[in-house]
């Protein structure tokens, strides 16, 4: 019976999904060149952001790669290198503030100032609320949103200053709905919502309207991240 339910309440929205669709198979929108632009993806060791780094070095843009993983963001740098693209790798802790700003200055000498940022390093931790350790939580809330605060306020002021930039924040469906066992990471997921919503308002109280905001909001992906993901 509670299938049944969540099926009707459910159905509405993928009516409008479906005529969404339908209406941009005849009338696409146009998409958005980033040839040139530098473009910096946290969590680009593996997963969406290895994936998301593939994409962008095939459309001329040159890349600065941020992962704790010192293998996996090499091994990135260099896939991008052979799709012809210019990658930089740099191992960045997201759950330290002054480890992230240290790398934001070191990005802007050497390789310049960034003009699409991606926030996509995240954690989770799955278990009951009192399994979870009390520094499990607080990782949880430094990587997969206070880092966004930190990036962003490191790379925004030149955006703002060109009126021309991009800021994306890799949320997930867990910042819309819950799921048990993942209080934590749905918690942090549903704060990366309301920052990219409030820096949206934010954005356009100021005028930049060259400044761009996106948020991604996935469902389960079998990355690695989450060992046998399941939805109904």
């Amino acid at each position: 019976m509670k299938y049944l339910l969540d099926f009707i309440l459910m159905l509405p929205l993928l009516i409008v999904f479906c005529i969404e669709s339908f209406v941009k198979l005849f009338i696409p929108k146009k998409k958005k060149s980033v040839a040139g632009e530098l473009v910096l993806i946290t969590g680009a060791g593996h997963g969406i952001g290895r994936l998301t780094a593939y994409e962008f070095a095939k459309l001329n843009t040159k890349l600065v790669l941020w992962d704790i993983n010192k293998n996996g963001i090499e091994e990135t740098a260099a896939k991008c290198r052979e799709l012809g693209a210019q990658a930089y790798p740099f191992v960045v802790d997201c759950s330290k503030k002054d480890e992230i700003y240290s790398a934001a200055k070191k990005v802007k000498e050497e390789v310049g100032n960034v003009s699409i940022l991606i926030n996509n390093a995240g954690v989770v931790y799955t278990s009951d609320l009192f399994a979870t350790q009390d520094a499990q939580i607080e990782k949880t809330f430094e990587v997969n949103v206070l880092a966004h605060f930190w990036t962003t306020k490191a790379f925004l002021p030149e955006m703002m200053k060109n009126n021309h930039g991009h800021i994306v924040t890799v949320a997930s469906a867990a910042g819309h709905t819950v799921v048990p066992f993942l209080l934590a990471y749905c918690s942090s997921k549903f704060a990366a919502v309301g920052f990219h919503r409030a820096l949206t308002d934010e954005l356009a109280a100021l005028g930049r309207s060259g400044v761009k905001t996106s948020c991604l909001c996935p469902n389960f992906i079998n990355t690695g991240f989450i060992k046998n993901p399941s939805t109904k």
